[in-house]
């Protein structure tokens, strides 16, 4: 594909929609945004399939639509089957989907971020290529934590050592004051029923969490693989984001829900952290925060904007959609 071809992809996109059988997909100022999305949807041995611009998911006792405009994570579990069609529509509309395995074994897909914009993830490389501002970013990450203190002249490994610290004060405190005896976080993906039930509740409210940020992550169109404190995973910058909530959000809910000692601890487990993450305003908090962490937003292009230059070495970037030719 040629400049001129590239400067026509919004014509070339809008033709294939007039021209595509069915409810057509809709466009990106259509999508509703991913801090007004419902926060995750579990299912688990059911049938996921599409009608028109919705998903239906059916199982022994009967059948539910769900738009997939407002979709932000659906969680699915073992015994699911989902449809070619039903992905083609969840992509469209910018939804994450995890696949949870057996008893916490997990795996991740996602669909395509809600902006046309890479703006965020060229500055997300940016910062995470150079040594000084991928220290600034990850200093900010911690001081997020530690609210009260400056902690912009401490090294990675006094950071490090302090968030230890903070997150066995963290154990310590909601294991006092629910009465869940704690020892140590110890769980084996492999075999989720060996672990103590508050390792269980942990393990379910972190994959929650995780699904989450991920989804967020990729609706900006950052990249859920350049972390700043995390390095060498595909998900390193969903650990990043993640750990910013998780003495707020994934651990209480884990230690409270195991002092009720529910028959299930995952089921219980996802209802109360979808209440918390609601009670929180989580999805709107990690949007903004990705942003802040990355650049000022009032620096943002519009995301509804279809925009494509051509690199240049010496301006930076020229326009696409014209001949060079005669250069």
């Amino acid at each position: 594909m040629n400049s001129e071809d590239k400067g026509n992809t919004g014509q070339v996109r809008s033709r294939a929609r007039a021209k595509s059988s069915g409810t057509p997909p809709p466009e990106l100022g259509e999508l509703v945004r991913v801090e007004d999305r419902l926060s995750f949807l579990y299912f688990e041995h059911c049938i996921v399939k599409r009608e028109d611009n919705a998903i239906t998911v059916s199982d022994s006792e009967g059948t539910i639509h769900l738009p997939a405009a407002n979709l932000s994570v659906l969680m699915l579990g073992p015994g699911t089957d989902v449809t070619h069609q039903a992905m083609t529509v969840i992509g469209e509309n910018g939804a994450t989907v995890i696949w949870v395995g057996e008893r916490g074994v997990r795996m991740y897909a996602f669909g395509k971020p809600l902006t046309h914009s890479s703006i965020l993830l060229q500055r997300q490389a940016s910062l995470v290529s150079n040594v000084r501002s991928r220290l600034a970013v990850a200093r900010r990450m911690y001081q997020m934590r530690f609210l009260n203190e400056d902690v912009s002249h401490l090294t990675m490994q006094q950071l490090r050592g302090r968030e230890g610290a903070r997150v066995r004060q963290v154990y310590r405190r909601y294991s006092q004051e629910t009465g869940v005896e704690w020892d140590k976080r110890t769980y084996d993906h492999e075999d989720f029923d060996q672990g103590s039930e508050i390792n269980k509740a942990l393990s379910a409210a972190h994959t929650c969490l995780y699904g989450i940020a991920h989804s967020v992550i990729v609706a900006l169109g950052c990249s859920p693989g350049l972390g700043f404190v995390h390095v060498g995973h595909e998900r390193s910058f969903v650990y990043d984001i993640a750990d910013l909530y998780k003495a707020e959000l994934s651990i209480p809910v884990a230690f409270e829900t195991a002092a009720q000692m529910p028959e299930d601890i995952g089921s219980a487990v996802r209802h109360n952290m979808r209440d918390a993450v609601y009670d929180l305003s989580l999805m709107s908090r990690m949007a903004k925060d990705i942003k802040d962490l990355l650049g000022e937003e009032a620096e943002l292009p519009d995301a509804d904007a279809d925009h494509v230059g051509l690199w240049d070495d010496k301006v930076g970037e020229v326009a696409a959609g014209k001949s060079y030719g005669n250069e």
